[in-house]
Parts: structure tokens; C-alpha cells; sequence
């Protein structure tokens, strides 16, 4: 092997493994963020917090990221995605850390705010890292990685927390802190990519290289970038809590801390699947219509399953609505890839997820409205909303407003 092939390949062998760190930082991002599902039946139950009351906390953590995604991306853009991403990785395992030394209410609402604040920060930053480290292949995978943190750590935590007799409240968040730490650990050895140009999108499929960057394209725009994403932004995460929280506290026939664990790989098992599924096929931007039309149906089917839904509506809907999460979410980050501009990927992937985790907020405007309207009324007008947008969508690509190369 020539001096030049021995550096090629070393170069790419760094290119992967800095993917794989990036990977990893959003990985335990997902996972302190969305452990507390399985967290909240042993608070109520241990600290007698209140169901609403551990809604409120789910929510708050929505209200703590904003700051975190819109300054975060943007940023990162200045600054450089490392110090970004690992500060807000440190901050997730920050509020986890408060919530295991002070679970009662107003410690689990301070964890929570610090969660989402630290949360923000490494998901949009961490999102255009991936994709600068690793092209288009870099952002589906992000979205795939920080499904799966978001999948596993509920399910986790509902494991340790239902077989650890006696550390119910404490195992599962130093498990939590230890693999966020350990993964800002790693994340201060990945090398500053050379350029923060993403790659075609053709390479979806392609090997990870470094370097080879395409001229930019014309048609690249902030405006068009978030036109196309944010209709399909908004059915990401009120998809997962509409399963996790809404139809999983729902369940009379079972409870306890595997329930909304189970819940949670359900909805995000769907998404991943959907996702491996829209990129094997090579779906494209319909790929979004058909989210946006599974979520609706799953929110439909959670309106009809009403207060006391039966096992196999918590299924059904579980899976519809992942399926949707996953779709919207491949979708929405390819369309922020393929039309921003380089230099404001930070800011665009910020804005994209604050549309997203506006969706976090769901159950708890559920449970405000519940005692006026019912529960029933307002799924079904989300469902109408979620139907719009797939509409709003089929109507971007019948004008070309829509087309990713």
C-alpha cells in the first residue's frame, strides 16, 4: 500500500469513527431525554407526584428546549458543533443528576428544564454535525439514532426500575448520567471535519468518505428549507406522546413502568422500521405524506379508544403513530439537508426541531381541555391538522416546490 493510500484510508477510518461518536452523543441525548416516561409511574407512585403534574414536567422540558434549539444551531454555526454539543450533552446529564438527588416536584420540574435546555443544544447542533461529518448519510442516521435513544432508554429505565427492588428512583438515572458523561468523554477526541458542506444527496447510500464535497446548489434557500420541513416537523413528537403519555396512562388493565416503556418501542421501533423501510425503497418526499396520514390515523384511533383503551387500540395506535413519527422525521431533516444553505445549517436544523418537540406539549393541552371538551373532539381536529399537511405536502411536490435530487 502506497504513503497515499495509507492516508486515504486512515482518513476514512476517522471520518467513520467520528460519525459513530457523533452517533453516540445523539444516541444518549435521546435516551435522557425520554427515560422519564418510564420514570413517571414510579414517582407518582413512590413521591406521589401527580399524574398532571408529571405532565407538566414532560412539558416543561419542551419549554426548556426552545432556547436550546434556536441558539444552539445556530451557534454551532459560528462557534463549531463540538463545544456546542458537549456542553449540552453535559447539561442533559446535569438535570438528569438533579432529578436523582431531588425527585420531588419542584426537583423533577428544575431536571426536567435542565434537560431540555442541555437536550436542545446537542440535538440541533449534534444533527448538523452528523451531516457534516457524514453527508445525507449522516443526517438519516442521526434521525434513525436519536429514535433509537429515544426507544431504548424508556424501555431501560422501565426494566431497571421494575427489577431493582428498592432503587426504583435511583438506578435507572445513574445509569442515564453515566452514559451521557461517557459519551462527552468520547466526543472531546472527534477531529473538526474540513468542510461542513454536505454531500449530495445521491450518496445516501454511499460509503462515509471525507472530503469529496459537490459544488453548492443554486436553489438552496433558509425560506424553502423550512417551508418544506416544518409542515412534517409537527407530527414528530406529538406522534410519541400522544403513545408514550396519553394513550399508555390511559391503560387500566396495566400498570407500571413498563407500560409506557412498552409503549415507547413500539411507537419508535415503527419509526425506525419506517424509516429503514422509506430508504430502502427510495420513497422520496411522498414519503411524507404517507407520515402525515399515519399519524392522523393514529390519532384517530386514540380519540375512539377514549378513557379506558383496549390492548389492541394501544397497539394499533402505538404503531401508526410511529410510523408517522419516523416518516416525518426522515423527511423533515432531508429537506433541511437538501435546501439550506451550508452555512446556516445549524439555525435551520434548530428551527426544524423546535417545531418538532413543540409536539412534547400534546398531552398536557389534552388533559387542560379534557374536562370542557373531551378528549375525543380535539384528537380528531389534530387528526385534520396532520391530514392538511399531507396535504400541504402533495401540493409542494405537484408544484416543484418539493424536489430533492
Amino acid at each position: 500500500m502506497t504513503h497515499s493510500q495509507s492516508a486515504t484510508t486512515t482518513e476514512q477510518n476517522t471520518s467513520r469513527r467520528d460519525v459513530l461518536i457523533v452517533l453516540a452523543l445523539l444516541f444518549t441525548a435521546g435516551w435522557a431525554t425520554n427515560h422519564f416516561v418510564a420514570m413517571m409511574p414510579v414517582l407518582h407512585d413512590d413521591e406521589h407526584i401527580s399524574d398532571a403534574a408529571l405532565e407538566g414536567a414532560f412539558a416543561i422540558y419542551a419549554i426548556g428546549l426552545l432556547p436550546g434549539l434556536l441558539t444552539g444551531g445556530g451557534l454551532s454555526d459560528r462557534i463549531g458543533r463540538r463545544p456546542v454539543v458537549l456542553t449540552g450533552a453535559t447539561g442533559a446529564a446535569l438535570g438528569n443528576l438533579l432529578m436523582l438527588i431531588w425527585h420531588t416536584e419542584p426537583g423533577v420540574f428544575v431536571g426536567r428544564f435542565v434537560v431540555g435546555l442541555g437536550v436542545g443544544l446537542a440535538v440541533s447542533a449534534g444533527t448538523a454535525w452528523s451531516a457534516d461529518v457524514g453527508g445525507v448519510r449522516g443526517t438519516v442516521l442521526a434521525g434513525l439514532t436519536l429514535t433509537c435513544g429515544f426507544a431504548i432508554g424508556p424501555f431501560a429505565s422501565g426494566l431497571i426500575a421494575q427489577f431493582t427492588d428498592g432503587a426504583a428512583l435511583i438506578a435507572p438515572f445513574i445509569v442515564t448520567v453515566v452514559a451521557s458523561l461517557a459519551a462527552v468523554a468520547a466526543g472531546f477526541g472527534v477531529s473538526t471535519p474540513r468542510s461542513a458542506s454536505p454531500a449530495s444527496p445521491a450518496q445516501e447510500d454511499a460509503p462515509l468518505e471525507c472530503g469529496d464535497v459537490p459544488a453548492a446548489r443554486s436553489d438552496k434557500s433558509l425560506f424553502r428549507a423550512l417551508a418544506t420541513s416544518l409542515p412534517m416537523s409537527f407530527w414528530v413528537f406529538s406522534a410519541v406522546a400522544t403513545s408514550v403519555v396519553t394513550m399508555a396512562g390511559r391503560m387500566t388493565d396495566f400498570s407500571g413502568p413498563w407500560v409506557p416503556g412498552v409503549a415507547a418501542v413500539l411507537a419508535l421501533g415503527s419509526g425506525v422500521v419506517s424509516q429503514a423501510l422509506a430508504r430502502r425503497g427510495s420513497w422520496g418526499p411522498p414519503a411524507g405524506i404517507a407520515g402525515a396520514l399515519l399519524a392522523a390515523t393514529g390519532f384517530v384511533v386514540v380519540a375512539v379508544g377514549g378513557s379506558d383503551p383496549a390492548p389492541i387500540a394501544f397497539l394499533i395506535a402505538s404503531i401508526l403513530l410511529g410510523a408517522g413519527y419516523g416518516l416525518c422525521l426522515r423527511e423533515g431533516l432531508l429537506d433541511v439537508e437538501e435546501y439550506t444553505p451550508p452555512e446556516r445549517r445549524g439555525l435551520a436544523t434548530g428551527v426544524y426541531y423546535v417545531g418538532t418537540y413543540l409536539g412534547f406539549g400534546l398531552p398536557l393541552l389534552l388533559r387542560a381541555v379534557e374536562p370542557s371538551v373531551g378528549i375525543v373532539g380535539p384528537l380528531l381536529v389534530i387528526a385534520a391538522c396532520a391530514a392538511a399537511c399531507a396535504l400541504v405536502r402533495a401540493g409542494q411536490i405537484r408544484s416543484g416546490i418539493l424536489a430533492r435530487h
